[in-house]
């Protein structure tokens, strides 16, 4: 099996592109790990935001810790959806990181669906 394409939902591309260069690189590499069939090397299941999504998490070091998260969802033969992509703040996730990505997964899941009928 090849390496599954990306499918950038929403801002999901736009945020990822705002991390600093090492993020991006780190969150990039795992993303790749993904696409081929092997899990990240920091990553957890997030079954709140939808069935099949993970987090993969990334830690930097400039002036302190600093974390970024990539919501996506992989257990689909076609692509590797990613759902969202932000810097974590607090030791939880915020809200409204995890409500716009379950918003970006039912819009995937439409999405899905409406290839399927060839619309």
């Amino acid at each position: 099996m090849g390496e599954k394409p990306l499918e950038w939902m929403g801002g999901s591309y736009r945020e990822f592109k705002a991390f600093p260069p090492l993020a991006q690189r780190e969150a990039g590499h795992e993303l790749e790990s993904v696409q081929s069939g092997d899990p990240p090397t920091d990553w957890k299941p997030i079954d709140t935001v939808g069935p099949g999504a993970c987090e993969i998490r990334v830690r930097t070091h400039d002036g302190g810790t600093v974390q970024h998260r990539v919501i996506y969802v992989a257990k689909f033969p076609e692509a590797v959806y990613v759902l969202h992509s932000f810097r974590k703040l607090t030791r939880k996730t915020a809200p409204h990181n995890l409500e716009l990505a379950k918003v970006r997964y039912r819009q995937m899941v439409r999405q899905r669906a409406e290839r399927k009928d060839g619309r």
